[in-house]
């Protein structure tokens, strides 16, 4: 039975707006939560980028649910070991309820410090190493460790939850694919690709959960909607590697003046059409998606809980 979480999306909102958006999704009947990690939104009319860390430990104090990270990057902007610790220590904070989505990351945020930006492949062994030293320090363990990328000495996790966190991992193409079934113990997608999530669950990610996530925005006014996912999110429908090579605010901007408001009416849920709203979120479920968590752009969110408390959830909950 697919579970139906909500996205909080910490490059559109402020934290206090995020604490209340958890509140109202709780009450809404969704049972699940999942939070972006980002150092600076995509654009600036986003405007926000609180830390994911100080947002969780706020989470677990006002609601109950299970929080994902979709997703962390382990590699540059925070080494595996700090990410290990705070990974833990959500998980204790959370009773158990946190699991940890990590992927290969974006220039957008990893390059704050200097550090080069490396190409996928580099990527990949980076994410595939910083995996195993978290493993190995979720284990309570005094971890020291030599590779090609990390060195860790005389580390050790001393808050750390009964049961590790689950390790979910993010991909958008068959080699991420497959990196996920062989590292991970779930698979992170942003689209209701059925060939990848097939491919992943037949090379070996059988019985391992499939996470996907949408964004849709609620408006009785579907033009005022379709200019609010223009205006604040085009990024989402920039093509191939963009999103994971441009290196600010401002270079998504001016690559996001080529996203057209029939491509944002084309492909994202607006307005207050129950039946738009269904159709996109099952279209993940059809997919074979264990949990899919949706977002809501813009400021209609009392508009969007309510319909979907009312309408949308015990539609697909039913189906």
């Amino acid at each position: 039975m697919t579970e139906f979480g909500y996205f909080l999306a910490c490059e559109e909102f402020t934290p206090a707006q995020l604490l209340d958006q958890a509140r109202r999704a709780e009450e809404a009947g969704f049972t699940r939560l999942a939070i972006s990690d980002h150092f600076h939104p995509w654009n600036d009319a986003q405007g926000n980028s609180p830390l994911v860390w100080s947002m969780i430990g706020a989470l677990s104090q006002t609601v109950s649910l299970p929080v994902t990270t979709l997703v962390t990057c382990p590699t540059i902007r925070m080494h595996p070991t700090v990410t290990a610790q705070a990974a833990a220590t959500s998980s204790v904070l959370l009773d158990g309820r946190f699991a940890l989505g990590v992927g290969t990351g974006e220039a957008l945020n990893e390059h704050v410090n200097g550090d080069r930006w490396p190409p996928f492949a580099d990527r990949a062994a980076m994410l595939e190493e910083a995996v195993e030293v978290m493993r190995e320090l979720f284990t309570g363990d005094l971890v020291s460790h030599r590779g090609p990328h990390y060195t860790v000495e005389n580390a050790r996790l001393y808050t750390r939850p009964d049961t590790p966190p689950p390790v979910h991992v993010s991909g958008f193409g068959p080699s991420a694919a497959a990196l996920a079934r062989r590292i991970g113990d779930g698979y992170v997608l942003m689209s209701p690709d059925k060939e990848l999530i097939d491919t992943f669950r037949q090379a070996g990610g059988a019985g391992k959960p499939v996470l996907g996530g949408l964004k849709v925005c609620w408006d009785e006014d579907r033009e005022r909607a379709v200019d609010t996912v223009h205006r604040l999110w085009p990024n989402e429908l920039l093509p191939g590697e963009l999103a994971q090579v441009l290196p600010t605010p401002a270079h998504f901007e001016q690559a996001a003046e080529l996203v057209t408001r029939e491509q944002v009416a084309a492909s994202v849920p607006c307005g207050d059409d129950p039946e738009a709203h269904i159709e996109a979120v099952r279209a993940y479920v059809e997919a074979g998606c264990d949990e899919v968590y949706i977002g809501q752009i813009g400021p209609g969110q009392a508009a969007f809980f309510d319909n979907y408390r009312s309408k949308v959830l015990p539609a697909l909950s039913s189906a």
